[in-house]
């Protein structure tokens, strides 16, 4: 076993997950072009990967998935993945000298299922750790792009391009998608006080239930499949984007905040099942708080989070988390901070 041996190298990386994905549901092949800003956010997904001389390995690749408190090892997948498919499809994806035995450990402080890209955000990191020993560094977008077609050609899910995004660059972004799955990236830079403004104001809510991002994608297209690109849904999705955009820099948190509200509110239109029980409870809460700012994450449906956006006074913040984690024993304010890096990988020195 690899826990007895000593590893000739050690790779880690880390990504960031994403909150308020303002325009989503538009980066994806049903609606062929689109617009979306995101926030890359802090819990990050850490990956460490040991590489030892495979010498006497029956198997060459063990895989320590440390929130299920899970560890394995398997051969080269080809095309069989089964018990962390994401991560076994990376390793088929990107394949390491057959020379050596790699043990890759995954741990995410952020829950999965809760529709803040975190599958994103593993696949990246783990790229990223695979990529630096097979073939060296590659750019933020193709970084992006792989992880993306991991989920789509290798698993055929269906999934949109802007959690990759946000997990390889970091920071705020604008995503134009073109023709999907081709975008442009324009990094969204705050001064400095509209940032610390923004971040002491967001809060992100688990609703405590896990979901299926690619079966609520399933669900919506069932539901457009003939409304076409430019259903008056997504075209309401699209423009929510450009306000957030064009209302953060300039610090207009009032404007900011009903871009988040009008985005929801487009997500209930492209399907009503896509904001739960539980979203409903944490909106209304919120109403009642004075919060100028709620936002569905993700693909939403029974389970997930809900991102946002607190009145200026801090009291009232906390009176407003406090309230929701009373209202629910499932539901837990998960702390955050704006995650200006994306993908890093480096190599483990001193050990």
């Amino acid at each position: 076993m690899t826990e007895d041996r000593k590893p000739v190298r050690r790779i880690r990386s880390s990504a960031p997950t994403r909150i308020c994905d303002i325009g989503g549901w538009t980066d994806t092949w049903f609606a062929q072009h689109g617009k979306v800003f995101n926030i890359a956010v802090s819990p990050c997904v850490q990956v460490e990967l040991d590489l030892f001389e495979n010498d006497e390995q029956p198997a060459p690749f063990t895989i320590h998935a440390r929130n299920y408190n899970e560890r394995y090892s398997i051969a080269q997948p080809n095309g069989k993945y089964d018990r962390h498919p994401l991560i076994e499809a990376a390793l088929d994806c990107i394949r390491p000298p057959e020379n050596l035995a790699l043990e890759l450990s995954i741990y995410s402080e952020a829950p999965a299922g809760a529709s803040t890209g975190t599958s994103a955000a593993v696949t990246v990191a783990v790229i990223g750790a695979l990529n630096h020993i097979a073939r060296g560094e590659l750019e933020p977008y193709e970084v992006a792009a792989t992880a993306h077609r991991i989920e789509t050609d290798f698993l055929h899910r269906q999934c949109g391009i802007q959690d990759q995004i946000a997990a390889a660059f970091g920071g705020i972004n604008f995503i134009d998608i073109d023709q999907y799955p081709r975008a442009t990236v324009e990094r969204i830079a705050l001064p400095k006080a509209i940032e610390q403004e923004l971040e002491a104001r967001l809060a992100l809510i688990y609703v405590g239930k896990t979901h299926s991002s690619s079966d609520v994608h399933e669900m919506v297209i069932r539901h457009l499949e003939n409304a076409g690109p430019d259903a008056p849904q997504l075209e309401r999705l699209r423009a929510t984007a450009m306000k957030s955009r064009d209302a953060l820099p300039a610090g207009d948190f009032a404007v900011f905040g009903e871009a988040m509200i009008e985005n929801t509110e487009a997500q209930r239109a492209l399907h009503p099942k896509l904001i739960g029980a539980a979203h409903q409870q944490i909106i209304g809460i919120a109403r009642e708080h004075g919060a100028w700012g709620w936002k569905v994450n993700g693909a939403g449906g029974e389970g997930g989070s809900v991102t946002l956006l607190g009145e200026p006074d801090r009291d009232a913040q906390q009176s407003l988390l406090q309230t929701i984690e009373a209202a629910n024993a499932r539901f837990r304010n998960i702390p955050i901070r704006l995650s200006a890096s994306g993908l890093r990988v480096w190599e483990a020195a001193g050990e």
